[in-house]
């Protein structure tokens, strides 16, 4: 792999114009307030997976629809008061596997909601939530990217991002969590939905995210990210549109609703992005599209050689020292 993309010169100036909807807030708030027409209904079961010095609990509660989402909770054994939280969405294909997969921010003294995403985790780590709502009967390419996509109200991350808002809302209701220190991260589609859950806070949850962490954020951009990269998953929209190629104008008509440079525009938490300059998943400019739109106060941290591992460990220990 080499760079594909723009000079590094060129993507910290690049802001391109953003394809938005007019009713874009509209949506966003109507799809929220039929979410929470149902009681979230937060449940926290304590399990035993031989962790000494992290709690842990088996989350339930409601998202979109009010479907019943799944997580975890970790929360460190020793501690006084209430704990800021990190909530943090998976990967594409990923599935909340195990507590013993996740505890880098319980031992640095966190409390830690691992959102499980509905319909996945079968990839490579397993996941526990369906994803039982109609599609609205479109076909579509193997994979979620092109599920219900000739409608934003049919489509498969607005049942997704939904399920995020909620599970922040359902971390905020542990009597062991500060309201006041609330931050949201995930690295490729959790960076996605990361960018979507800041963008929705502070209108439709009051500005309870404090601190955004997207790291090689996917879901933004789409329209470049189709034209300049043969990778997946953005080839599922390809391949899409490659048949229906009557719908193009409608399925991306249906994705600015779920874009995150639209998202970012909206967000005034303190965030920390990272990208890779050589990653053709979720290629460097459809990062930055994000990072210069995002609204509030920002940071980014480049890997130069880097593909969509992006900086990993190194990342991590910047995340940490950021919330710090």
């Amino acid at each position: 792999m080499a760079f594909f993309d723009k000079p590094l010169s060129e993507l910290k100036t690049y802001l391109p114009e953003r394809e938005e909807p007019p009713d874009f807030d509209a949506f966003w708030a109507r799809t929220l307030a039929g979410a929470r027409s149902h009681a979230l209904d937060p449940n926290f079961t304590p399990v035993d997976y031989g962790l000494r010095t992290v709690e842990t609990f088996d989350v339930t509660f409601s998202g979109y629809g009010g479907q019943r989402i799944k997580g975890w909770l970790l929360l460190p054994r020793q501690r006084e008061g209430k704990l800021p939280v990190v909530v943090e969405y998976i990967g594409y294909g990923g599935g909340r596997g195990f507590p013993i997969d996740w505890l880098t921010w319980s031992s640095a003294g966190y409390a830690h909601l691992i959102m499980d995403t509905r319909g996945q985790g079968s990839a490579w780590s397993r996941g526990d939530t369906p994803d039982p709502e109609a599609d609205g009967g479109n076909p579509q390419f193997p994979g979620f990217m092109t599920r219900g996509v000739l409608a934003p109200e049919t489509y498969y991350y607005r049942r997704v991002f939904t399920d995020a808002v909620r599970a922040v809302e359902a971390a905020l209701a542990h009597p062991a969590v500060d309201p006041n220190r609330v931050a949201v991260t995930g690295g490729s589609q959790g960076g996605g939905i990361t960018l979507a859950v800041a963008g929705l806070s502070p209108a439709l949850l009051d500005n309870a995210v404090s601190a955004a962490m997207p790291d090689v954020p996917f879901l933004c951009h789409y329209r470049r990210a189709t034209e300049i990269t043969d990778s997946h998953p953005y080839q599922e929209i390809v391949r899409f549109c490659k048949v229906h190629r009557d719908q193009v104008e409608t399925v991306f008509r249906t994705l600015s609703y779920f874009d995150g440079v639209n998202f970012a525009a909206r967000a005034n938490a303190r965030t920390l992005f990272s990208v890779a300059l050589m990653d053709d998943i979720c290629p460097p400019s459809t990062v930055f599209a994000a990072y210069n739109h995002y609204r509030g106060p920002k940071d980014i941290r480049i890997y130069s050689y880097n593909q969509h591992e992006g900086g990993q460990t190194f990342q991590r220990l910047e995340q940490i020292q950021f919330l710090a």
